[in-house]
């Protein structure tokens, strides 16, 4: 059997053997030309896709769900109030495609049916948007709820003014969860709703100012939020992923126009001279923004677009002298500490790239971080920075990630060790796969 398919198939047993209900795994050792296939690896993939279906077989029902992406740390703090109740789209769009590539195609659809009745059903807006994070917990009928959180000395009522925005990203990596639950099911629904979501991005988010390209999305409360005028090379990335899966599906030209004007922007944030991706522009929509550098914008060129210039590898290396620390990698240039969901991110970039020997030392790394529930780490330091802010009305770089078990890492992590590509139709990593591939078997579906 070829190096590549025996690596899938041991992946495949491993995802299948992971959700056996209530039972051990047995994880047997893969061999491929006499090699051993690292245990690690097959070990995060299998208690990671066992932690994310049961995180969703805790919602009693089969009805529409939304995970809750943080819980606190044995022994340490109650989470913040903001974080008590939330589960952010980004976080339940990675476990909804980390589920399919685990061979669960109905838990993943329980996150992406929550998906499409909030697009659907919003308490103020009625454009397909999503915000940026829901109540965690089963839906209710009607409107999807926004966490939030009672202050009894004001008594008010509190809701986090970013989680209540929009991000363009999020709205893409929304319509990713669809698409994917799309090809696993071949439901049609989640083929309209990806559409309907990208139909909030384009052409509303669409700003002309050179390097044309998606502004960020509206930040704050209804009725009035903030737009977000700066360009994010991440979020155009995600963009063009979203744009140009629509246009395989549905050949429409208006989405290939869109893929084509989301790419020029990223081709536009090469900086060719340092060999990395600037991390976007200033508010203006126009000037780069040269300071920052943030390891998902470094890689995710690489997983969404299957036809990138030859040079844009030498992101990797920029990667390597910038964001290496603790034997894996962090947020930003110069961390000051381990960041696990790009950790992750590099795992899977570096499989895409044909580097696995670069990728090995990370599963044993990775499998560290994982909590007694399960879930990993988001960083195994008390905090990180990134050297970003929350939104328009921080005075302060306030984006930071915690020592919180965290749903994002978790998903991020599986999403690698299955080798599975959220950017693309079956989760294909090479440029030149010609379209979908099967996931893991189904147990349930394997003992009919």
């Amino acid at each position: 059997m070829p190096m590549k398919l025996h690596i899938m198939h041991c992946l495949r047993k491993v995802a299948w053997l992971a959700m056996l209900p209530m039972a051990p795994v047995m994880l047997a050792p893969c061999h491929a030309h006499g090699a051993e296939r690292p245990p690690q690896r097959a070990e995060l993939l299998a208690a990671g896709c066992k932690t994310l279906t049961e995180r969703v077989a805790a919602v009693p029902g089969s009805g529409p769900v939304f995970l809750g992406s943080y819980e606190p740390a044995p022994g340490g703090a109650a989470l913040a109030p903001a974080l008590t109740q939330a589960a952010f789209v980004y976080d339940n769009a990675l476990a909804s495609v980390a589920l399919v590539a685990c061979g669960r195609p109905d838990e993943a659809r329980r996150i992406a049916d929550a998906i499409l009745q909030a697009s659907r059903q919003d308490r103020h807006y009625h454009d397909t948007r999503v915000r940026n994070a829901y109540r965690a917990g089963a839906l209710p009928t009607g409107a999807a709820p926004l966490p939030g959180w009672w202050d009894a000395p004001s008594k008010r009522w509190f809701e986090d003014a970013y989680q209540a925005g929009t991000a363009t990203g999020n709205v893409a990596w929304a319509a990713l969860s669809l698409l994917a639950v799309h090809e696993a099911t071949h439901d049609e629904r989640y083929l309209d709703g990806a559409a309907a979501l990208m139909s909030w991005v384009d052409p509303g988010r669409l700003d002309a100012t050179a390097p044309a390209g998606y502004v960020g999305g509206e930040f704050g409360h209804e009725p009035r939020p903030i737009r977000q005028g700066w360009k994010s090379t991440e979020h155009n990335v995600d963009a063009y992923a979203v744009f140009h899966w629509l246009a395989e599906r549905t050949g429409e030209a208006r989405w290939r126009a869109a893929a084509e004007r989301s790419r020029g922007f990223v081709a536009a944030m090469w900086d060719a001279r340092e060999g990395r991706f600037l991390i976007g522009t200033r508010d203006d929509g126009h000037s780069p923004n040269i300071g920052p550098s943030a390891l998902d914008a470094s890689l995710w060129p690489l997983l969404a677009i299957p036809d990138a210039p030859a040079d844009w590898r030498r992101s990797l290396a920029w990667v390597e002298r910038a964001h290496r620390i603790d034997g894996g990698y962090g947020f930003n240039a110069h961390p000051d500490g381990l960041w696990t969901e790009g950790t992750g991110q590099a795992a899977l970039t570096l499989q895409a790239v044909g580097d696995d020997d670069k990728a090995r030392p990370l599963w044993a790394l990775l499998l560290a971080q994982r909590a007694p529930s399960g879930l990993l780490y988001a960083t195994p330091e008390p905090r990180i920075r990134t050297g970003l802010s929350i939104g328009p009305t921080s005075t302060t770089e306030d984006f930071y990630y915690f020592h919180l078990p965290h749903l994002g890492a978790t998903a991020w992590a599986v999403l690698a060790a299955a080798g599975w590509n959220p950017f693309r139709p079956g989760g294909c990593l090479p440029a030149g796969c010609p379209g979908p591939r099967t996931a893991a078997p189904n147990a349930r579906n394997t003992q009919e």
